[in-house]
């Protein structure tokens, strides 16, 4: 039995780091679709190929190149006890193509994790991450135009979710342990079997 999970929350929140630790700790297998496609891209696949010519040309990638993507790292990742999907869906066509590709594996979404963080708060760790890591994205101009885009998608694809019953909140405000403590505490018995 496969436990599915998609992660929400702004830039910043926490998603990758909590993403990892869970990973690692039950097994599941994080697919964040931008490494997906950069990765299928540096592989030269059928599909990476498409997503590279859309790009270039400064396209966005379309839903069904992203989610033969997402199928493709599935079925390639058999250990797996489950997934984390990590940035995507991010409009309700894209939930519902992800819904029926899992259908067709018999699969679905179990639970969907809305990382709360305030906007203060959001922009120190940028500030933070910037010096630290010193990632040419992490600007407070690039951050608000993520926020922005973030709040954009969230609005549109979060009440698809929340029609499911399937959306649980954590306070992303709380140190990295306690965080995953509440992910852990929603996730429950899920997670652990």
């Amino acid at each position: 039995m496969s436990f599915n999970v998609v992660f929400f929350g702004p830039p910043a929140a926490g998603k990758g780091t909590q993403a990892k630790i869970i990973e690692q700790k039950y097994g599941l297998k994080q697919l964040s679709t931008g490494d997906l496609l950069r990765a299928q891209v540096a592989a030269g696949t059928e599909l990476g190929q498409q997503a590279k010519a859309i790009m270039d040309s400064g396209k966005l990638v379309s839903d069904e190149i992203v989610i033969g993507m997402i199928a493709d790292a599935m079925d390639n990742a058999k250990k797996a006890k489950g997934f984390i999907f990590d940035g995507f869906p991010r409009t309700t066509a894209q939930a519902e193509a992800l819904d029926k590709m899992l259908k067709e594996r018999g699969q679905k979404i179990d639970m969907v994790l809305e990382l709360q963080v305030k906007d203060d708060a959001l922009l120190a760790r940028i500030k933070k991450r910037a010096e630290e890591e010193g990632r040419s994205d992490d600007t407070v101009d690039a951050m608000k135009t993520r926020l922005e885009q973030y709040r954009n998608y969230s609005a549109e694809v979060l009440p698809y979710y929340q029609k499911q019953g399937d959306v649980m909140r954590i306070d992303g405000m709380r140190p990295v342990d306690e965080v995953t403590m509440q992910i852990e505490a929603v996730m429950g018995e899920d997670l652990a079997a």
